[in-house]
């Protein structure tokens, strides 16, 4: 009968996925969202979102470091994740992801930041002290040409990783959303939009992320916010989380009208065990709600004040949307049985390796990284135009 739970295989009872599994395409998706927002400047030469072009950039390395650990805490043996290097396994979508990974980091974002930041680090090589000096000659790699031809072929070679970068930004964590989508077994999961919903669904907390920590960082550093910048993110925001709830309509739409036998089993568990998670904080809290103030500021003439409170709400919002959306799919998809006639439910405790805590210490983890990378690699033009003496010539 609907309402009642009935049976389930042992096997079955306990989630082999846990909240570290939601966590890891949750992080993965900021990094992707995030260099989107910088291809925007870089590629499709929009001029407003210039101000934060190497915060995003760096947003998405900050968070790409920290986006296989919760992977490796849900490893038994995560000692032995080397062998994916040495044994590849070509037909495996999860074991080719450490090429996917390190792909993206090394020969794409790493590289591209490095040459954004080439003549920076040259000159900063050339005018610290102390420790902070020698960090910044190894970052040279003994490069220390910084003649205006050399810059000319940094920015050209730049413009070409980022290029290339969009779509391995795409595979990064399109590939997460076709390894849920690729399992027949499980009818949460199965469709062939999954890839392409978290693909959107990743830029949207991407932009949002980056939105919200240049207006923190701006207002932490007295500085003032640069109106045009913030306006136009929200309205690039806007238009991908409409496209974004769009997909996920056409996907329960779908559900709804097929109807096959799991669908009464779905139905009962989105009303009951999820509602919470998925209807109330994903739906309304984190996409309605949001989309519906990211509208306001596009029909009324608000002022800036107004805006800037609006862009904060609705990016926090959005982040907690999308990290429900996370919730639903990888936990949503482990709640009911095969035979569509039982549930369970999932229990996380506060301090294992699998914990709330562990969680939480992953979340911030890479604010911290963010902050040494701002404070080696300052993203901001001020600090680094006219505030360092000129360099040597280039020999």
């Amino acid at each position: 009968m609907p309402g009642v739970e009935g049976f389930m295989y042992p096997n079955e009872i306990e989630l082999q996925w846990s909240v570290l599994i939601v966590l890891y395409p949750f992080l993965t998706g900021l990094v992707a969202g995030a260099f989107i927002l910088a291809s925007l400047e870089r590629v499709f030469q929009v001029e407003a979102v210039k101000p934060t072009y190497r915060l995003a950039l760096l947003t998405a390395l900050a968070f790409l470091l920290v986006a296989p650990l919760p992977l490796q805490l849900h490893l038994g043996h995560p000692e032995r994740s080397y062998e994916m290097y040495l044994t590849p396994h070509r037909t495996s979508a999860m074991a080719m992801f450490g090429f996917v990974y390190l792909w993206y980091l090394m020969a794409v974002l790493v590289f591209e930041i490095w040459l954004d930041y080439r003549r920076d680090i040259v000159v900063l090589s050339q005018s610290t002290t102390g420790w902070k000096r020698l960090i910044y000659r190894l970052m040279t790699l003994g490069s220390s040409n910084i003649s205006p031809r050399a810059l000319a072929i940094d920015d050209r070679v730049g413009w070409i990783i980022t290029i290339i970068g969009i779509p391995s930004a795409f595979l990064l964590h399109g590939y997460v959303g076709f390894i849920f989508g690729s399992i027949k077994a499980n009818p949460w999961w199965s469709t062939p939009l999954m890839p392409v919903v978290f693909i959107f669904s990743a830029m949207v907390s991407g932009i949002a992320a980056v939105m919200l920590l240049y207006m923190l960082l701006t207002w932490f550093r007295k500085q003032t916010i640069d109106m045009r910048c913030v306006d136009t993110i929200a309205r690039y925001l806007f238009y991908i989380f409409i496209i974004d709830f769009s997909l996920e309509t056409l996907d329960l739409i779908h559900r709804i009208y097929e109807s096959d036998e799991s669908f009464r089993s779905l139905d009962f568990m989105v009303h009951t065990k999820l509602y919470i998670s998925h209807i109330v904080v994903q739906i309304l809290l984190g996409t309605v709600t949001p989309i519906a103030l990211l509208a306001l500021t596009q029909v009324l003439r608000l002022g800036e004040i107004a805006r800037k409170r609006i862009y904060a709400l609705a990016g926090c919002l959005t982040m907690i949307g999308i990290f429900a959306m996370r919730w639903n799919v990888v936990i949503g998809g482990q709640l009911f049985s095969k035979s569509f006639l039982g549930y369970t439910t999932y229990k996380m405790a506060l301090v294992t390796r699998e914990g709330l805590l562990v969680a939480i210490v992953l979340t911030v983890l890479p604010l911290f990284f963010l902050w040494a990378l701002v404070t080696l690699l300052p993203p901001w033009p001020e600090k680094n135009s006219g505030s360092t003496p000129d360099p040597a010539p280039a020999r």
